[in-house]
């Protein structure tokens, strides 16, 4: 078999039973919570956009949006996947040499799931299939150091989870990977430098055009059978050589990804919870510090930090702003916490934050490197300006792997941010759904998702 065939097979083999307890509940928790960042989305600007868009080209209405409303499944996978990603909260996986959101796959299996009218059973499978392909990629064949962006494993884990979810044979999942993995290979510059849109929206596409290849390949459309190891392939051009053993692979890597505490940039996680103790332990007033210093791991500074990938200290957008750690240290030092509200172009306008930012200093510890990603290490000294200071060292966050999240802490995060669009009955509806999804089909949690709206309105 071709790699790619050897892929499909491990993508079209895997059934409920193979997913360990440990793992669905796992799967459940960032359903819950990717959930939670789509309902909270909705009223953002490029989500507004999208949606605008979706009403005047139309679609045939075969699978549902979030908020109301139907589409074509890979429209609805593109405009569901927006929502989870937009404000930049939802789920993330840390490997050596590259760091994705497997969650960014959810609109994909959710759209291919409802048009196919799966269960909930087969809905977690599908979405086991997609976490366990883009984080063994992102292991074995990273592609950030190349130029070119997460959003390519993206591509072969969206299109394995649709033909998961729609239940395509081995023959057509090789052909939907090999079109999705040939077709969808995005640049990096999406994260570096100044920020765009695009920033949140360059997976949401991925899997938009993924599902479509799933789609296509239903209906008996080929692609490049030696995607992987063929001449000018992804070996070749991108990757490098790797090899993974799908055969021996099982559902269980989900238990290897973390959820975010705080509405930043997975890296700044450990960072932010120790920046928010300091201020609770000392009672900080921002006006009496001289300067911040950050020590932190490699991939957190060139990312975050000022290094590789740009500055991070011009902030005037949102997305320039989650994805800064001088702007993020200042906000939770200022308001206590980093959520949405901390994103509004009000709040990013604001003197007080734009002076403190200028005041942080982010550097690359190599023994925290050496660290990562098994830890999230750093360490934090604020400065005062009569020569005093405080530091805090950390090495984890409530949410990484070693602390993992629980099913309280997921319910409270999507209250937070759902609360706001979703009446309490619904929401204890939807809550109870997921928590048990093994007994219901997709469409009773479509049928539920299309139900929100702000409350206000109702």
């Amino acid at each position: 078999m071709t790699r790619i065939e050897e892929l499909a097979t491990f993508v079209t083999g895997k059934k409920f039973e193979d997913l360990s307890g440990e793992a669905v509940r796992e799967l459940k928790i960032r359903l819950l919570d990717s959930l939670a960042c789509a309902i909270g989305a909705q009223e953002g600007a490029p989500p507004r956009r999208i949606k605008a868009q979706l009403d005047d080209f139309g679609g045939n209405p075969l699978a549902t949006l979030i908020g109301g409303g139907k589409t074509a499944p890979d429209r609805a996978a593109f405009y569901n996947s927006a929502l989870v990603r937009y404000l930049d909260y939802n789920d993330s996986y840390l490997a050596k040499n590259e760091t994705g959101h497997p969650s960014d796959n959810i609109g994909s299996v959710l759209a291919a799931a409802e048009y196919a009218d799966r269960s909930g059973k087969d809905f977690l499978t599908a979405l086991g299939v997609a976490y366990q392909v883009q984080c063994r990629l992102n292991d074995e064949a990273p592609v950030r150091d190349k130029g070119f962006d997460h959003t390519v494993q993206g591509s072969y884990s969206a299109a394995a989870g649709a033909s998961a979810a729609l239940g395509l044979n081995a023959a057509q999942a090789a052909n939907a990977l090999a079109i999705a993995g040939t077709a969808y290979n995005a640049l990096r510059v999406s994260r570096t430098g100044t920020l765009s849109n695009w920033k949140g929206l360059a997976f949401p596409s991925a899997g938009w055009t993924s599902t479509h290849a799933a789609f296509l390949a239903m209906r008996g459309i080929t692609g490049p059978e030696e995607v992987f190891e063929g001449n000018k392939g992804f070996e070749e051009s991108i990757a490098g050589p790797f090899y993974i053993d799908w055969r021996n692979e099982d559902l269980e890597r989900v238990n290897s990804t973390i959820i975010k505490k705080y509405n930043a940039e997975i890296h700044s996680q450990s960072t932010l919870e120790g920046v928010i103790e300091l201020r609770e332990r000392h009672d900080i007033d921002p006006d009496t510090i001289e300067k911040i210093e950050l020590n932190t791991f490699d991939v957190a500074y060139h990312i975050i930090g000022g290094g590789e990938e740009g500055d991070k200290k011009n902030i005037r957008t949102k997305e320039e702003a989650d994805h800064s750690l001088p702007y993020m240290i200042s906000a939770a030092l200022l308001d206590g916490n980093v959520l949405p509200a901390q994103y509004k172009p009000e709040r990013i306008r604001r003197g007080d934050i734009q002076s403190l930012l200028q005041k942080v200093e982010v550097r690359e510890k190599q023994e925290y490197s050496d660290r990562f990603p098994g830890e999230e290490a750093c360490d934090i000294t604020i400065h005062f300006k009569n020569g005093e200071a405080v530091s805090i060292e950390k090495h984890d966050y409530e949410g990484f792997h070693t602390r993992p999240a629980s099913w309280d802490f997921i319910s409270e995060k999507f209250h937070h941010l759902a609360g706001p669009f979703v009446e309490p009955e619904l929401e204890e509806q939807v809550v109870d759904l997921v928590r048990n999804f093994e007994q219901y089909q997709v469409t009773d949690l479509t049928a539920l998702l299309a139900r929100v709206h702000p409350v206000a309105a109702s």
